[in-house]
């Protein structure tokens, strides 16, 4: 039986595409959690100013997912993140038990 563990992701999703893309980049992620994972909240923290500019953009929309899965998920979650246009930044930490 594989060990289910607590995570958290957070997106920052650029706002150069214009709001309907950003729409389509969170739901492209949660589609994902949802298929591979346990979705326990979908916080959506909407536009923020960012502390230092991110490839010459100064606003972003961020994203928090909670949700529970296999080990080996997040993993697969960071790729995904990391060749997906309009995502800036994003960060999976696994939560303490």
């Amino acid at each position: 039986m594989a060990v289910i563990n607590s995570y958290e992701a957070v997106f920052v999703v650029s706002l150069k595409q214009g709001e309907d893309a950003v729409a389509e980049t969170v739901n492209k992620f949660k589609a994902l959690i949802e298929k591979n994972a346990t979705v326990e909240s979908v916080d959506e923290w909407g536009k923020r100013k960012l502390c230092y500019p991110i490839n010459k953009e100064t606003d972003a929309y961020y994203v928090l997912f909670n949700f529970k899965s296999e080990a080996a998920f997040p993993a697969e979650l960071d790729r995904v993140a990391k060749i997906t246009d309009g995502i800036l930044r994003s960060m999976i930490v696994k939560k303490e038990a």
